[in-house]
């Protein structure tokens, strides 16, 4: 991509702008999006300068297609204001002669996604915070293949932070001109993921399904998408909650406890857990065990390879369990591995042929669709593989365990006394809880891999004190035992 550089003219305006210290400072995108606290950073008026930062990208970097005015799709989740954000940056953007295709309702990110290379945009603009607590908000990014835009994109979209004065339009007015156009998204992505997984199996199945919305923007999709089959499907907290009641829609056991109980008590077969919108996963057995999200990417591979003949390589981040080493070695799929952050995974999705990838905290991509997360379609795939194997999910992990061993995943965020870890001496560390370490992985923190494959990851923020710390073992109590491993060692360094 050939990177615009901002002349002196722009630069000049840049030093005349009297926000830019502030805005400068308070929006910078992370490992995926911009996100920040509603009325502290998260403002109506940063949200306006970002827009038309990313104005002055797609103007100035994108490839306008032949005959057409660029267009960018926006989509929005549930929190507090996120519809007002939306118009806020709709209207600058149409105001920067940008086609706007703006969301009819709050949707999924992968929703979002879909659309924008269902109507070939040159991008796409998702207002949500994800997982955060509901006092955060932000914005993502997404390209024209559907996939999350790369570091050297958002580092773009910073440096045009206040290059130019702030455009913006009537919201009324650019409807009336038809720059902006107020679309149903879910139609075209229903259609697709009811073509997608394999329908006429599914239909003819009597399965109990229970979606756990965590107040999000994932709402009824699934049901939508089953919609004739014998699947008695049922949704709960699909209500908008902007607090999510006082904690966070992340797909983890601290807040799912509700459907783990529900699944079991009312006797469902399979309870899928989406994210505030609705991009990670994790799910629940029959009988309200709690499946975490590196047992399901495991899974979709095997039902792929094995039930519908696929091939293709498979990512995982850094902090991947080990199971996807084993697996695909027997299966002879290439395997990649990439630093945290699910762009780096996207990335991989359009450059290579990728059968699945995922990362840790739940988000899934799969061959033949976007190169995004899905977590309603990794759902369905599950349910799809029980069709299938004509087995309960909790049989199918027990087989795939079997096979393949079974390993423990934990993770913690450890605060720490000082802004900076010395990575040093992580590095040098050659032996955890009485194993040698055997090999040290670097390029996103430092893991720390020992004789019996049992692990250990220290992944520092970078903006605050506080490190990640990641395990996985062969028994809980290892995983447990190498959590206050970490904690120890981030005390005395």
């Amino acid at each position: 991509m050939k990177r615009k550089i901002v002349k002196t003219k722009a630069k000049q305006k840049q030093k005349d702008c009297v926000v830019i210290p502030e805005a400068r400072q308070e929006i910078r995108f992370g490992t995926d999006g911009w996100r920040a606290v509603i009325s502290k950073e998260f403002t109506f008026k940063n949200v306006a300068i970002l827009a038309q930062a990313i104005s002055e990208w797609v103007n100035g970097d994108l490839r306008k297609p032949a005959g057409l005015r660029r267009r960018v799709a926006i989509g929005y989740d549930t929190r507090f204001l996120s519809d007002e954000y939306a118009r806020i940056v709709a209207c600058v953007l149409a105001a920067n002669d940008i086609e706007v295709f703006l969301s009819d309702a709050p949707i999924p990110t992968p929703t979002l996604s879909f659309g924008v290379t269902r109507q070939q945009c040159v991008a796409g603009i998702m207002i949500t915070a994800s997982h955060n607590p509901g006092q955060f908000n932000g914005l993502k990014i997404k390209t024209a293949q559907g996939g999350a835009a790369s570091r050297e994109i958002t580092d773009i979209v910073e440096e045009y932070l206040c290059a130019t004065d702030v455009k913006t339009t009537d919201f009324e007015q650019a409807k009336a001109k038809k720059d902006l156009t107020i679309f149903d998204f879910k139609e075209d992505y229903v259609q697709f993921i009811r073509s997608y997984i394999d329908l006429k199996a599914i239909k003819k199945a009597r399965c109990k399904v229970l979606v756990d919305a965590m107040h999000g923007s994932g709402d009824s999709l699934a049901l939508r998408i089953l919609e004739g089959t014998n699947i008695r499907a049922e949704v709960m907290r699909a209500d908008i909650n902007p607090s999510f009641e006082g904690g966070k829609p992340e797909p983890i056991e601290k807040y799912v406890g509700g459907i783990m109980a529900r699944v079991k008590k009312e006797k469902f077969d399979l309870g899928m857990i989406l994210d505030g919108d609705a991009d990670r996963i994790a799910a629940v057995t029959s009988d309200g065990e709690y499946i975490n999200p590196q047992k399901i990417l495991a899974l979709i591979i095997l039902h792929f390879v094995r039930n519908k003949g696929k091939t293709g390589g498979v990512v995982k981040t850094i902090c991947g369990t080990t199971m996807l080493d084993k697996i695909t070695a027997k299966l002879g799929l290439k395997l990649y591995e990439t630093p945290v952050g699910f762009k780096y995974i996207s990335d991989l999705m359009t450059s290579e042929d990728i059968l699945a990838g995922g990362e840790e905290a739940g988000g899934i991509g799969v061959q033949n669709y976007i190169p995004e997360r899905d977590g309603t379609l990794a759902g369905l795939l599950l349910l799809e593989m029980m069709v299938y194997q004509k087995k309960s999910i909790k049989r199918l992990i027990a087989d795939m365990e079997k096979e393949f061993g079974r390993y423990y995943y934990e993770r913690a965020a450890i605060t720490t006394t000082k802004k900076s870890v010395d990575l040093d001496k992580l590095r040098s560390i050659s032996r955890v809880l009485g194993k040698k370490v055997v090999d040290v992985k670097t390029f996103d923190g430092v893991k720390l891999i020992c004789e019996d494959e049992n692990w250990v990851m220290f992944r520092p923020s970078g903006t605050e004190p506080l490190v990640r710390a990641y395990v996985e073992a062969t028994s809980m109590s290892k995983a447990k035992a190498l959590i206050e491993f970490a904690k120890a060692i981030l005390k005395k360094i």
